[in-house]
């Protein structure tokens, strides 16, 4: 049997009892990779937990904020790997407690940098920033040229940490590349506010689906296993070509959907005829967002494993399953 690249690989995972977190593990793992997980808050939903990940992990509880933890776990696991995913993710809540994000997104990513730098052993840092990072734009869709110039609480955590990491790379040559995703969906996401998981519930209890914008707002949905993969990919190449480091890239299935068009597809598909409900009571978020893939298409050979439409199917069967519907 061929050995991969991730065969018996020692790769710190921070963030892994988040969404895309549980899937990474799991597609690392599946890869036969020696998964560390660095964990805060013990969620027993998380995917980590609930579908028996943690057994066949090294499980270190903590901080990402926690330097000297980090060090001590990158030394002492003999750490290669690094995919840096822990971070707060709800723009609600980063409206509602500003420092608690940006004590987590951007410290928290600069204490994962510092780590790095002082463990010889790290040989590739993936660091997940986000579309959010790029703020408002003129000009869409976002390519990696565009600024970082996020303005509410979320855009400006994943702005800044977006830079620190492209400032570690051409600074101290750390071996750093960053992830720009759309909005991931799929299985595993028990943020019911979410518009992806809510309206799927909502059409399982046979309830209206709520929308809180006015429905408008333009996205990109990203699959939560392309995610995961996309992440491993960029490691691959991080460590056979050095003149990646530094270097950002978006992965998106450069499908623009509408909120209002987004729930009317999971309608479709679940073959429900119930009708939204517009709240329209969306603040401080951006109007239009989404990405172009060209260069990771270019530079990576990278190109998604599922539609839009494949996505969502997957993800209402997780869902069904999930909630016994």
């Amino acid at each position: 049997m061929k050995r991969s690249f991730w065969t018996d690989r020692p790769t710190l995972v921070t963030g892994a009892t988040g969404f895309v977190g549980g899937w990474l593990v799991k597609r690392l793992l599946d890869s036969r990779a020696d998964v560390i997980c660095l964990v805060r808050d013990w969620v027993p939903q998380s995917q980590l937990l609930s579908n028996g990940l943690a057994d066949q992990v090294k499980l270190v509880r903590g901080d990402v904020r926690d330097q000297a933890l980090l060090e001590r776990v990158m030394g002492e696991y003999e750490v290669d790997t690094v995919i840096h995913l822990a971070a707060q993710t709800i723009v609600g809540i980063a409206n509602d407690n500003p420092v608690s994000t940006f004590e987590s997104n951007i410290g928290g990513t600069w204490a994962v940098l510092e780590a790095a730098k002082r463990s010889p052993r790290v040989k590739q840092i993936v660091v997940a920033s986000s579309d959010k990072a790029y703020g408002s734009q003129d000009k869409l869709p976002y390519g990696e040229e565009s600024p970082l110039q996020g303005t509410h609480p979320y855009d400006v955590s994943k702005s800044c940490a977006d830079l620190i990491a492209g400032a570690y790379a051409k600074t101290f040559a750390l071996p750093v590349a960053i992830t720009r995703c759309g909005n991931f969906y799929g299985g595993g996401d028990l943020n019911w506010n979410r518009i992806v998981p809510g309206t799927i519930r909502s059409v399982l209890k046979g309830e209206r689906p709520v929308v809180r914008s006015d429905g408008n707002y333009v996205r990109d949905y990203f699959y939560v296993e392309d995610g995961a993969a996309a992440t491993m990919l960029l490691a691959e190449r991080l460590a056979k070509n050095p003149t990646l480091k530094g270097a950002a890239f978006n992965f998106s299935n450069e499908t623009r959907v509408s909120v209002i068009e987004l729930v009317r597809r999971i309608l479709k598909i679940m073959k429900s005829d119930l009708k939204p409900k517009i709240l329209d009571e969306a603040r401080h978020e951006i109007r239009d967002q989404y990405l172009s893939a060209k260069k990771a298409k270019r530079v990576l050979g990278w190109s998604p494993l599922f539609d839009l439409d494949g996505g969502l199917r997957r993800t209402i069967d997780w869902y069904r399953k999930f909630l016994g519907s």
